[in-house]
């Protein structure tokens, strides 16, 4: 079952304390001030969620020796609300994201607000297609809202170039369009909104390095305020373009994301970045890009860890086997370099993953469909392979048609290694914390099993391996801090941010944030 999809505004609810509520009370919501935010907000103000009473018994009266926090989390799974939930799984440690697409990963608001700004995206003007007029031009796309710099505009015939308007000028109407084209707000969107239109419309905003850098820092410190201490990320060098519509050279672009990543503000969020390099799989040219890909990143490991191979699976020029011949050739020249493809993203039956951990893939991108693949289920089982899950992705590109219909739980609990991730959160509306919160109230999902996933999600990251040991060390210090807190009532405030699809999944989260 698909989920409703109503706008709602992306909100911001600051606390100003969190209590952890005791076995025997409700925590409630009081006071609460929620604002519209945008990348320069700081004034923020909000509620605090607070005991309705101590009592003996509570929790902050049991001694610290005899705390559990797999009994504790039990309980507390029976008694808390879903705003208490949902807060509790944000301000919970979190490990590593390593399914997520950079260019899939900006929320709408932030890609106008950069976009239509040269103040902040670099020095480029954009203009996007609000017209329609064909002028029977082989220039004219047939899509609302396909944007382009205004370099490439002013190569199009004049009747063309009317169609486009200037991102900063469009009406407010034609703002909020051109920002729910860019993401799945309604329920009749799917997998063909999503890879047909959804990538083409932000087109030529991809290659440039300074807003994407950009949009890589805005998930940095979303991700600070979640609690996630590693980003792995996919992103791509080759073919970015300067205001004039010239080439960068991939190394050139480079800098532009390292200099950001050294930068205070970069630094100052704490969370430890890595990239990954994409190859689409169904291209014509593919094996000479992956060729090429695995020079660049051979070049360049102190950043580059691996290479993913992404895209529609229904598409038979892209199948696994396709590069086997290729990969054999590079292995001989070049040390190894890890590798994360994505398989089984389908409902149908096929040997995509099987043939995938052939090519020598140590991570599998959503996996769904091994479900329906004893053997190869068999040979994950307590292997040194990881699917990368990627629940609310699934069910909105109908992979599932709803979550309890999702292979998640049969692989967590028969030792298959899994860890959550987002995919393209931008575009679905929704955080790593959305990931955990349909996890735990879908799945019933104990305490072990969530630090478990969070240990996978370092463990079978692609880290060089002495910074993998701090990772997993940070990791296990701040769950142990985090379970002290817990047991002593004095777990941090959090800043909560809604976005749609937790709103329109658990309505009461917002409904109660608003009270």
């Amino acid at each position: 079952m698909r989920l409703r999809f109503t706008l709602v505004p992306f909100l911001f609810l600051t606390l100003a304390s969190f209590t952890i509520p005791s076995f025997a009370t409700t925590s409630t919501l009081a006071n609460s001030a929620l604002t519209t935010s945008s990348l320069t907000d700081s004034s923020l103000t909000g509620s605090a969620i607070v005991s309705d009473s101590v009592t003996s018994g509570t929790l902050s009266n049991k001694s610290a020796s005899s705390f559990s926090m797999p009994a504790w989390f039990e309980d507390f799974k029976k008694s808390a609300s879903p705003l208490q939930m949902y807060t509790f799984l944000q301000t919970m440690p979190k490990g590593g994201e390593l399914h997520h697409h950079l260019s899939g990963a900006g929320f709408s608001e932030w890609w106008y607000e950069l976009a239509a700004d040269p103040t902040k995206n670099g020095g480029y003007t954009y203009y996007t297609q609000v017209g329609n007029e064909n002028c029977n031009s082989q220039y004219y796309v047939a899509l609302r809202f396909h944007t382009i710099s205004k370099t490439t505009r002013a190569l199009l015939p004049e009747c063309v170039q009317e169609n486009y308007t200037e991102l900063a000028l469009l009406s407010k109407n034609q703002k909020q369009a051109f920002m729910d084209s860019i993401r799945l707000h309604d329920a009749s969107e799917g997998r063909e909104e999503f890879f047909s239109k959804h990538w083409q419309r932000l087109n030529e905003l991809t290659a440039n390095p300074t807003l994407v850098s950009k949009i890589l820092l805005l998930n940095m410190q979303a991700y600070q305020k979640e609690n996630l201490q590693y980003l792995e990320t996919q992103v791509n060098m080759r073919y970015a373009k300067k205001p004039d519509g010239s080439l960068y050279t991939p190394d050139e672009a480079l800098a532009i994301y390292t200099d950001l990543l050294a930068s205070e503000e970069a630094k100052a969020t704490g969370v430890t970045v890595r990239f990954q390099y994409a190859l689409v799989r169904f291209l014509p040219d593919a094996e000479a890009q992956l060729e090429w890909i695995y020079n660049f990143v051979d070049s360049h490991r102190d950043i580059y860890v691996g290479i993913n191979l992404v895209g529609r699976e229904d598409d038979k020029n892209g199948q696994p086997k396709r590069f086997a011949s290729t990969l054999r050739k590079l292995r001989a020249k070049y040390p190894k370099i890890q590798l994360a493809f994505h398989a089984g993203e389908s409902e149908t039956a096929d040997s995509n993953v099987r043939d995938t951990l052939l090519l020598g893939s140590e991570r599998i991108g959503h996996g769904l469909n091994t479900i329906f693949d004893p053997d190869t289920l068999l040979l994950l089982r307590n292997s040194h392979y990881l699917i990368e899950i990627n629940l609310i992705s699934n069910l909105l590109l109908d992979y599932v048609p709803s979550f309890d219909t999702h292979p998640f739980p049969e692989y967590l609990r028969t030792g298959i290694p899994t860890a959550l991730s987002t995919d393209d959160r931008g575009m679905f509306d929704s955080t790593l914390t959305d990931e955990f919160y349909v996890a735990v109230t879908q799945f019933n999902l104990s305490w072990d099993e969530l630090v478990g996933l969070g240990n996978n999600s370092l463990h079978y990251s692609f880290l060089q391996s002495d910074v993998k040991v701090q990772q997993v060390n940070l990791f296990q210090r701040r769950i142990a801090e985090f379970e002290s807190q817990v047991a002593s009532n004095s777990v941090p405030a959090p800043t909560l941010a809604f976005h749609a699809f937790i709103c329109n999944f658990e309505s009461e989260i917002c409904s109660e944030g608003e009270k």
